[in-house]
C-alpha cells in the first residue's frame, strides 16, 4: 500500500469538501503543501503578493 504525507490528505480532504480555489503564498514550512497542490486537478491556486491578500 502506497504511503500518503499529511499534504497529500489535506489536499485530498479539501478536494472531498469541494474546494475549488486556494489562495495563498508559497514558502518555507507550506512548501509540502503546494507540492501536493501541483498534483490536484480541481483544485486552482491564486498567487497574492501579500498574506493579507489572502
Amino acid at each position: 500500500m502506497p504511503q500518503m504525507t499529511g499534504a497529500q490528505l489535506i489536499v485530498q480532504m479539501l478536494e472531498r469538501q469541494g474546494v475549488k480555489t486556494i489562495a495563498g503564498i508559497p514558502g518555507g514550512a507550506i512548501l509540502p503543501l503546494y507540492d501536493a497542490l501541483s498534483q490536484s486537478e480541481s483544485i486552482h491556486h491564486v498567487l497574492t503578493r501579500h498574506e493579507q491578500g489572502a
